[in-house]
């Protein structure tokens, strides 16, 4: 009889333990292999590395596809890629981290650690001839805050919507920049050197006024180095890479990894073939001078190191049972930021998913988080459904649906 009850209890528990962690049905995954295998057949992408986690771990990870068009190499689930703007919710903990400890306040004016944005002005009119331009000043000063979550009014250097903008910071970058291109870098110039000389090309709009997508985190990763009075890299890894085993995340990798780096791909006559731009150098992980440590896209990293970062966010700030930043802190990462008139939703990390969203389902729950990068990387966090999923590319300029139907795959996995 003890026997029989013994093994009860013990089937018991199995299955509430296997009730508690299937909140992800591992057949209706399935469709994320085929979508992607179908967009690789159907020549949409070259290939992809995926994952999908909860809150106690990876349950599905897998590589699809061709990563060199010259060597025909396969790609692998630890291959390391460029993440480029999902380096900015890195920042955004390492801001919130000083804030955690007293020593900054995101309500801070960023001239109060960095002076050259005391006397910031607003574009007024501009000669297409020779770049010249005519400006207000700002009634406005602009905080840590704004700089989180992309109201601050300052612009994006190449990839700024406004043309205008756009051609002052090139002009602007010529004195102490080769290549003119601030986000990549690979030559002998700091992001310290960067933000101080560019810190006088007029704002888009009055700080707080609307959403611009910003430089604001390579900012603010100056500001990091300048509070904590570390190199960025040197905080990151200390701060956060280190105590989240995060072991193949890098501004530069070392020579011991750099194989691992994705080539970048573009499509040329239909066919698939490494990305070049002459604007700058897309190897900037592995070649140049390692000097420029930009806090809003200069990183690169692999799925799995990119889950142990997002697993702190539906663990209420804890990794593997230690806490990493305060359950508040954490909580924080969800709220919007920005005012209801704004019509969607930012947080101080990444984009959120607000209730009125959900009507176009596939999205997560409300409170989702959800980032992407430059070189089709993207991700996002569902705190409610405790469900992460991440996919990884290498292309540019490739028109490409393939992150959303790998979004709405998981999503559409979740049973409770």
């Amino acid at each position: 009889m003890r026997s029989k009850l013994y093994i009860f209890l013990v089937l018991l528990v199995i299955g509430c333990t296997n009730s508690e962690n299937s909140k992800i049905d591992l057949e209706r995954l399935k469709v994320v292999e085929e979508l992607l295998t179908d967009d690789i057949n159907n020549n949409k992408i070259p290939g992809a590395v995926v994952l999908v986690g909860n809150e106690k771990g990876i349950v599905y990870q897998k590589a699809f596809g061709v990563k060199n068009p010259l060597t025909n190499e396969k790609y692998a689930t630890d291959d390391i890629f460029r993440i480029a703007s999902m380096t900015k919710a890195i920042t955004s903990v390492a801001v919130l981290k000083l804030w955690e400890d007293g020593r900054i306040n995101l309500d801070d004016p960023i001239e109060k650690y960095i002076p050259e944005f005391k006397d910031t002005k607003i574009l007024e009119t501009f000669n297409e001839k020779d770049s010249s331009y005519t400006s207000k000043p700002s009634t406005k000063k602009i905080t840590i805050r704004q700089l989180l979550t992309h109201t601050s009014g300052i612009g994006y250097d190449f990839i700024d919507g406004n043309p205008s903008i756009k051609a002052i910071f090139h002009k602007k970058k010529q004195s102490f920049m080769k290549n003119g291109v601030m986000c990549f870098c690979d030559e002998d110039v700091t992001i310290g050197e960067a933000i101080r000389n560019l810190a006088d090309v007029p704002l888009h709009h009055e700080p707080g006024e609307k959403f611009t997508y910003s430089m604001g985190l390579d900012v603010l990763g100056y500001m990091i180095e300048i509070v904590s009075g570390k190199k960025l890299d040197v905080f990151y890894r200390e701060e956060i890479f280190d105590p989240l085993d995060m072991n193949d995340t890098y501004f530069y990798l070392p020579d011991s990894k750099k194989e691992r780096l994705v080539p970048v791909q573009t499509k040329k006559d239909d066919n698939w073939v490494i990305f070049e731009d002459d604007r700058f150098n897309e190897n900037y992980p592995v070649e140049g001078e390692r000097k420029f440590f930009a806090g809003g896209c200069g990183l690169s990293s692999t799925v799995e190191d990119y889950y142990k970062f997002l697993s702190v966010f539906i663990n209420n700030g804890k990794y593997k049972g230690k806490s990493f930043i305060g359950k508040q802190t954490n909580d924080l990462l969800f709220q919007n930021q920005l005012p209801d008139t704004f019509g969607f939703g930012i947080g101080l990390a990444l984009g959120i998913v607000l209730e009125k969203d959900l009507k176009n389902g596939g999205t997560g729950t409300a409170g989702t988080l959800l980032g992407g990068g430059y070189w089709n990387t993207g991700c996002f966090t569902d705190p409610n459904d405790k469900v992460i999923g991440i996919i990884f590319k290498q292309t540019q300029n490739i028109p490409d649906n393939s992150s959303n139907l790998f979004k709405r795959a998981v999503v559409s996995s979740v049973v409770k």
